[in-house]
């Protein structure tokens, strides 16, 4: 079976959608972050699927896509850290996760 770069894109807006419903529909701050964790990976994938098809191109050859992709990790790694920091404190505070109970502005 032959995986070209319109299988990749498709695998891309899938994941880019699973992580979108997941992002707007959750109640649970966790679960919203994984959202946005997988809407990341499926910019990655999207990437690094444009990168490799165009590497055949007069100016291929470049690692581009790959590039953005580490850029993009290592974004998502440090938000991750920061986002999983303030859930605890607001945990902490609040004894809840769900993001439609947290008001920031009333402590």
């Amino acid at each position: 079976m032959l995986l070209n770069l319109n299988s990749f894109l498709a695998l891309g807006a899938v994941l880019f959608c699973i992580g979108l419903y997941g992002a707007l529909s959750k109640r649970n701050a966790v679960s919203v972050l994984m959202g946005i964790e997988i809407m990341l990976n499926a910019v990655n994938i999207t990437l690094v699927a444009f990168s490799s098809a165009l590497s055949n191109t007069p100016h291929g050859g470049r690692l581009t896509g790959q590039i953005f992709a580490v850029f993009i990790i290592t974004v998502a790694a440090a938000e991750a850290s920061v986002a999983l920091a303030t859930i605890i404190a607001i945990y902490r505070r609040r004894n809840t996760v769900d993001v439609t109970e947290v008001n920031l502005m009333k402590w």
